[in-house]
């Protein structure tokens, strides 16, 4: 019977569900990139969420105003929390 296909051994469905599921896998595919790169885009690089520095800036100010540390380490620390993390040391 040459009818639908039938005349290739009857695999054609194989094709058929390939062509199904290609479309979603590429849905798929483009879902997890775009909500990847939105976690990625978190923020410029090198800063801290804003949430993240205004609890460091607070546990700053509660040790300055326990004397648990100097003026001077107070405000290199406000200053170094409001740049954002020093770049990696290079090894060597």
């Amino acid at each position: 019977m040459h009818w639908w296909g039938w005349d290739t051994g009857g695999w054609w469905w194989l094709g058929m569900i390939w062509m199904m599921l290609l479309p979603v896998l590429v849905l798929v595919l483009v879902v997890y990139l775009i909500v990847w790169a939105a976690r990625s885009a978190g923020g410029p690089a090198g800063r801290m969420p804003r949430g993240t520095q205004e609890a460091a800036l607070e546990i700053a100010r509660l040790r300055y105003a326990r004397g648990e540390i100097t003026r001077e380490q107070y405000l290199q620390l406000v200053e170094d929390l409001q740049r954002g993390p020093a770049p990696p040391a290079s090894g060597g």
